[in-house]
């Protein structure tokens, strides 16, 4: 048996600490757990909580991220919502908002969809395979209903 619970945080870096707290808080919707103002030896750093017990550990910096396209093709990490129907108000906020979304897509083993935080870095996200009763998967939804037919 593993000592591992899973991941307590994600580090990411960024030129604009408020812009990007604002973007996961306002528009996706997680919460602000705490900040901390930068120090002469440390840097300004937020923890933005996403649920269940998972932080993105953000920390501001003067050179911005690399965003450019990741070397396997597409891998990297995600958020999950709720539920399919859950997914699509996301996925409309986001639009509203005028960021860039993709559609969403079926997947074998998921729902998925990516979008595009203020730095450029992209996410998306893994779950269970839909079928009848599980409309679908985790990051960014994880449904618990029948599934809806989409036209493709």
């Amino acid at each position: 048996m593993t000592d591992l619970l899973g991941i307590n945080h994600l580090t990411l870096a960024t030129t604009d600490l408020d812009r990007l707290v604002a973007y996961y808080t306002e528009l996706l919707g997680a919460a602000l757990a705490f900040e901390r103002a930068a120090t002469a030896s440390d840097p300004r750093i937020a923890a933005i909580d996403v649920g269940g017990n998972d932080h993105l550990m953000v920390f501001e910096t003067a050179t911005a991220p690399a965003t450019g396209p990741d070397p396997l093709l597409g891998a990297g990490w995600g958020l999950r919502v709720a539920t399919h129907a859950r997914l699509r108000e996301v996925r409309e906020r986001i639009l509203d908002a005028g960021w860039p979304v993709g559609e969403i897509e079926t997947l074998p083993a998921q729902w998925t969809m990516t979008a595009h935080d203020p730095d450029g870095r992209p996410g998306s996200g893994p779950g269970p395979a839909p079928s009848p009763g599980n409309a679908g998967g985790q990051g960014p939804a994880d449904a618990r209903e029948a599934p809806e037919r989409h036209p493709r």
